[in-house]
């Protein structure tokens, strides 16, 4: 393979493996780092692709095979300080009901017109940038690649009743940041 394509791919599609890694890893750093393994990896075995799909595709599917080894070789550090208790739940009360301040409240917006801006994403990314890391990955492996639960599991070496703990509270501290800082200002 020519240098001039290694280039070529740099210059055409690094912006966009960029911003499909941002949101699933959470890190900046993180994510520049993965797109530069991407294209070391496509580099290294560029002899081994075979045009059966396009290149930007072949890219596409290194860049998530390095975010699943990320996942999977943080797993173990993400699921150390994991606790099964729900005690850091504050949405509700000693016999699971929803705590009066915590009670989800009436968006009244048009879901289809406010999610499709790029502000919404903007204020997303800072509500998921307050998850723990192993909630963050649980949920944009899950929302985001579109994994099935066995899979997340697997990949990340945690239990099922683990894994619905942390979606549970994944979801319930987006919801609430995102009340806050989008849909009730």
């Amino acid at each position: 393979m020519p240098k001039a394509d290694a280039n070529k791919w740099v210059n055409d599609y690094s912006d966009m493996l960029y911003r499909f890694a941002l949101p699933r890893v959470n890190d900046a750093e993180l994510a520049k780092d993965l797109v530069q393994e991407t294209f070391l990896a496509a580099w290294r075995n560029a002899e081994n692709f075979k045009g059966e799909i396009s290149e930007k595709n072949w890219l596409f599917t290194i860049l998530k095979n390095k975010i699943i080894d990320h996942y999977r070789k943080a797993s173990t550090r993400l699921t150390e300080n994991f606790s099964d208790r729900a005690t850091e739940d504050n949405f509700f009360d000693e016999e699971n009901h929803w705590e009066k301040n915590a009670y989800p409240k009436d968006w009244k917006a048009d879901d289809t017109k406010n999610i499709e801006t790029k502000e919404f994403y903007e204020v997303l990314e800072k509500c998921k940038a307050k998850l723990k890391e192993i909630q963050n990955t649980v949920f944009s492996m899950k929302y985001f690649d579109g994994f099935e639960s066995e899979e997340i599991c697997k990949e990340l070496g945690i239990t099922p009743s683990n894994y619905w703990v942390l979606l549970h509270r994944a979801k319930l501290q987006l919801r609430s940041c995102l009340e806050k800082n989008w849909f009730i200002k």
